[in-house]
């Protein structure tokens, strides 16, 4: 009867140490295989790579149903389009920091004006075509954005130039005078980056605009000009 018993024992005690192990491989490949889920989900940044044609966009992408955020902060690119219907207006909290920026500057002997703004979908249709019937698709691409990608859509952006000096509103010149350098070192101050800076068209995608201004927030505006960075860089997120 010992005997019996203590076989008896003995096979259970295997049986024990086999469900166990089966427990335990079970356990692993439910591990891998929530780690492979999780991997395929959401791929490292590097392998996030999409097909762009010769202007910068990505191949087929359609509009989107709904605007994108990133950290709370509306964003409008090559990569990130608004939707067709997205038509907020220009921004009234963008706007009060202009006319704050714009005392100041009177002070300093300068004054402004935003002569462009918010911009609505079908406004920017009429735009592009118009500067791609002038300069050709490949050239305009580099300075003005396709029907859902204008971030004047998001009402954010402020085309900003010195009043009695017209003939440079939109031109590169701009940035050269007095005005135009003193808008570069005092925007942030009040909330404003300049969008497009020289020196980062690899990372915004379009070329250095010294006139275009986007509403973040004083904190974010003064964070990105300390480091001299962009909009992409400080969300870290692609053109």
């Amino acid at each position: 009867m010992m005997a019996s018993f203590a076989v008896f024992a003995l096979m259970m005690s295997g049986c024990g140490n086999e469900n166990t192990e089966n427990k335990d491989e079970q356990s692993s490949k439910t591990t891998e295989t929530f780690q492979e889920d999780l991997e395929k989900k959401d791929p490292p940044k590097n392998e996030q790579e999409v097909e762009r044609d010769a202007g910068g966009y990505i191949v087929g992408q359609e509009l989107p149903k709904e605007a994108t955020y990133i950290s709370d902060l509306l964003i409008a690119s090559k990569r990130y389009p608004l939707p067709a219907d997205f038509a907020p207006g220009e921004d009234p909290e963008a706007r009060a920091a202009f006319e704050e920026l714009n005392a100041a500057a009177v002070l300093e002997g300068y004054t402004f004006n935003a002569f462009s703004t918010y911009r609505s979908y079908d406004r920017q249709v009429e735009l592009y075509a118009n500067y791609v019937n002038r300069d050709g698709k490949e050239a305009a691409d580099t300075y003005s954005a396709r029907p859902g990608y204008s971030e004047h859509q998001t009402g954010l952006a402020f085309d900003i130039g010195e009043v009695g000096n017209e003939q440079l509103f939109a031109d590169e010149g701009f940035g050269t005078t007095a005005a135009g350098q003193w808008l570069e070192k005092n925007a942030h101050k009040y909330g404003f980056i300049m969008r497009y800076p020289e020196g980062k068209e690899d990372v915004t995608g379009y070329m250095h605009e010294s006139w275009h201004f986007r509403y973040v927030g004083k904190d974010i505006a003064k964070d990105i000009y300390k480091n001299k960075s962009t909009l992409e860089e400080y969300l870290e997120i692609e053109k």
